[in-house]
């Protein structure tokens, strides 16, 4: 199996998952052909109902028989079909954690019902005492502290809710819109792309780094891109030749940047005079920011809005290191009442 490691397979995956002898991935990621119509390459995506179900089946058979005891296995699937993938999940032993809603602007539009605007995402795992969660990796601030100041909230923040939504202003980091084709993200080679946000927060909380996760339906490759970016093995398996060695070539170019809509930005005098106008505007001194994980992603949420800065979006991380270089330099200056240097070397 090490020959399948950090590659892109070009093949059917029922075939080639078959083959294999031992279980392998940690955590698998799987966004089949929705069965409506997508122009894909080398599959036909409207078969008969039956067929379909069938077909499906067999996958998730393939996928299981390769994922290890403590694995988790999520599957992005479309209402037509989401009953039947619990159905078979539920025959083949697996445990539902949640059944998630992905929820997007710019859905699909109708004429004679209301406009599609939702993906479904399984969460499944095959030992519901024993599987990974880093729950550390994807907590965001809670109204307990952002608004009401709630000595009784988590300072790591709470966890998600199962509704993972499209951008929202007052909430930059708890958003995954959908991959439009005016996005700098999208891949003009395939017609249907997950982003690469939503991947990166399902790689962080169910995979270890180092760990090893498959996509059985590589497509345009995002899954093997992100989890490459974030340190860990992958496997795709891909029909089309033709969005296999596009993928190879995205992996290749992209591999070990940072995730699209977290990527570093270039600080300029103008965002350096944005930062140090609202650090003065929230009068929250360094330091404590840097003791607080909510105050410091509240203060980065502001940023973000404060620039219109929607399609990059400023990490914390970011922003406490030009804090404390702007504040080193002297360039920040003190807010009123706050001792020179306050912010700690770290």
């Amino acid at each position: 199996m090490q020959d399948f490691q950090d590659k892109i397979i070009c093949d059917d995956c029922i075939k080639v998952l078959n083959q294999v002898r031992s279980p392998f991935a940690d955590l698998i990621f799987a966004d089949p052909p929705f069965n409506i119509g997508y122009k894909y390459d080398k599959y036909h995506d409207k078969k008969e109902k039956e067929h379909y179900i069938d077909w499906t089946r067999k996958w998730m058979i393939a996928c299981c028989n390769v994922l290890k005891p403590t694995g988790s296995f999520y599957i992005a699937i479309g209402d037509d079909y989401a009953a039947n993938v619990k159905i078979i999940a539920d025959a083949l032993g697996l445990f539902m954690r949640n059944w998630i809603i992905w929820h997007y602007t710019f859905g699909q539009q109708t004429k004679d019902k209301f406009a599609r605007s939702h993906t479904h995402i399984f969460y499944f795992v095959k030992d519901k005492k024993n599987f990974t969660f880093n729950d550390d990796a994807v907590r965001t601030p809670s109204d307990r502290q952002l608004i009401y100041n709630d000595k009784r909230a988590n300072p790591a923040g709470k966890m998600p809710d199962d509704v993972w939504d499209s951008f929202m202003p007052d909430d930059v980091w708890d958003s995954f819109p959908r991959v439009c084709g005016t996005f700098k993200e999208r891949q003009g080679w395939h017609p249907c792309q997950m982003p690469e946000r939503l991947l990166a927060r399902i790689i962080r909380v169910s995979s270890m780094e180092k760990g090893w996760v498959l996509d059985p339906f590589s497509g345009s490759g995002t899954t093997a891109v992100v989890s490459s970016k974030l340190d860990r093995h992958y496997t795709g398996i891909e029909l089309s030749s033709e969005y296999a060695a596009e993928s190879r070539k995205r992996i290749k170019e992209f591999g070990k940047s940072a995730i699209e809509g977290e990527s570093p930005i270039k600080w300029t005098k103008q965002l350096d005079t944005e930062l140090k106008q609202l650090y003065h505007e929230n009068k929250i001194p360094t330091d404590q920011l840097d003791d607080h994980y909510y105050l410091l992603t509240r203060f980065t949420e502001m940023f973000n809005n404060y620039i219109g800065n929607k399609s990059n979006i400023v990490n914390q991380i970011e922003i406490k290191k030009r804090l404390k270089q702007l504040r080193k330099s002297g360039k920040l200056g003190a807010l009123h009442g706050e001792k020179p240097q306050t912010i700690k070397a770290s």
